[in-house]
């Protein structure tokens, strides 16, 4: 029989060679998740979310009070899913002293975790157009993007619940945008206030974004005339947006996205180690469960173009 202590020691080398070496890696790797999630505490399986409409016109005061109604919103279910992976270390490389080689490749599952969350945080833009939702459901059932949102209230969705676009990103397709996004409505037919002050693009549209925005002349006029776009948007580059596509950008109102678009660390990230008593295999496991979504559209208006 193996003498136990010799176990225990097992299990506390790793803990000191390896565990800085996860965390680490784990600290030193970008995320852009701050600039666009609201966080949302959760010690639930799923979180829902229910909308209620807006109120009509107060209307002429006759004598008797008039009560107003409202009508239900859409409901909203974010669900996290699990994420887990791990890796084993024959006993050799331990007795051998190859601590460089388990330390690469625990560092190596730690970035695989966090490029995971890196990809499952720019979800909302990649599939942006589609409805086949990763960790949500939606009771209105269509994608964040759409020309066919709809309510329950029964007012005309003619105009103001159209949020898909097609014009690749110039100054003309931006102005347009902006005053689309203005004329947005709630759920009764009213007009609301958005404030479209962010351009989200990949990092193949970043320079024409920031050359719209950045010059104070019209940067395609040969009349250096006046570019009303300058300083008007922020830009916010998703590097990993090209890898789903090259021409798709957005522009959203940053305020009410940090309100409408939710992130769920339901586990934020757990490592674990020990040692295969049968097999003498160092074995090492990182797991965690998160989700995303967002409870209303109109925070964004997206181009998809083909």
């Amino acid at each position: 029989m193996g003498n136990p202590v010799i176990s225990e020691n097992f299990i506390r080398l790793l803990d000191t060679r390896l565990r800085e070496v996860s965390e680490n890696a784990w600290a030193e790797l970008p995320s852009q998740k701050g600039e666009l999630y609201r966080d949302v505490p959760s010690d639930s399986a799923w979180e829902e979310f229910f909308g209620v409409s807006g109120v009509a016109d107060i209307p002429a005061f006759n004598g008797k009070l008039e009560y107003l109604s409202q009508s239900p919103g859409y409901l909203t279910r974010i669900e996290p899913k699990e994420y887990a992976a791990g890796l084993a270390f024959e006993r050799k490389f331990l007795d051998d002293k190859k601590y460089a080689v388990m330390s690469d490749q625990v560092e190596s599952l730690t970035i695989a975790a966090q490029r995971t969350k890196a990809k499952i945080e720019i979800d909302p833009f990649a599939y942006a157009f589609s409805s086949a939702f990763t960790f949500m459901y939606s009771e209105e059932g269509v994608s964040l993007c759409s020309d066919s949102h709809t309510n329950k209230t029964g007012a005309s969705t003619t105009t103001g619940f159209d949020n898909a676009s097609t014009g690749a990103l110039s100054k003309t397709s931006l102005a347009a945008m902006r005053l689309k996004m203005l004329r947005y409505k709630n759920d009764i037919g009213e007009r609301i206030i958005t404030d479209p002050d962010t351009i989200v693009c990949g990092e193949s549209l970043a320079d024409t974004a920031l050359e719209i925005v950045g010059s104070e002349k019209d940067p395609t006029s040969a009349n250096n005339t006046i570019n009303p776009q300058y300083k008007r948007f922020k830009v916010l580059i998703l590097r990993r947006l090209d890898d789903y596509d090259l021409n798709n950008w957005f522009l959203v109102d940053s305020r009410q996205m940090k309100k409408d678009l939710m992130w769920i660390d339901r586990i934020a990230k757990e490592t674990k180690m020990t040692v295969d008593f049968e097999t003498f295999m160092l074995k090492w496991s990182i797991y965690f469960r998160c989700g995303n979504g967002f409870k209303d559209w109109r925070w964004v208006e997206g181009a998809n173009v083909s």
